[in-house]
């Protein structure tokens, strides 16, 4: 075989290789309810920010923001598997944040978020 034909052989193998691979990605569709965790009742246009977490912990600068529905819902379809960072946002409530592992087609991820904690000052 001559050299060119080689080398078009050895594209299109990596070609392929690369199509096998990106079929490999798994991707899963999340919904999310996020609730008041003293009476269960739903936060409507809560703010839910997703954004990837890499090996070594830290989130990427990219990320998502959804926002809630009358119910306390909000869903995405396309998140790819692997670690996740949440938080979730809303007025007169905590901040929720944590870490989740997509690993499934379909995942619920339920956010209960707890009233301000007092505060303390020196300054009374």
């Amino acid at each position: 075989m001559t050299r060119i034909r080689l080398r078009w052989i050895f594209l299109a193998l990596l070609a392929l290789a690369s199509i096998a691979t990106f079929a490999e990605d798994k991707y899963s569709h999340l919904e999310f309810v996020v609730i008041h965790s003293y009476n269960g009742k739903p936060v409507r246009n809560a703010s839910v920010v997703l954004h990837p977490v890499n090996k070594d912990g830290k989130q990427s600068k990219s990320g998502m923001e959804l926002k809630t529905d009358p119910d306390g819902k909000a869903s995405m379809d396309g998140i790819p598997y692997g670690k996740l960072r949440i938080q979730a946002i809303a007025p007169g409530l905590q901040t929720y944040g944590d870490d989740f592992d997509i690993n499934q087609p379909e995942q619920q991820i339920t956010i209960k978020m707890n009233k301000p904690q007092s505060q303390y000052s020196i300054y009374k």
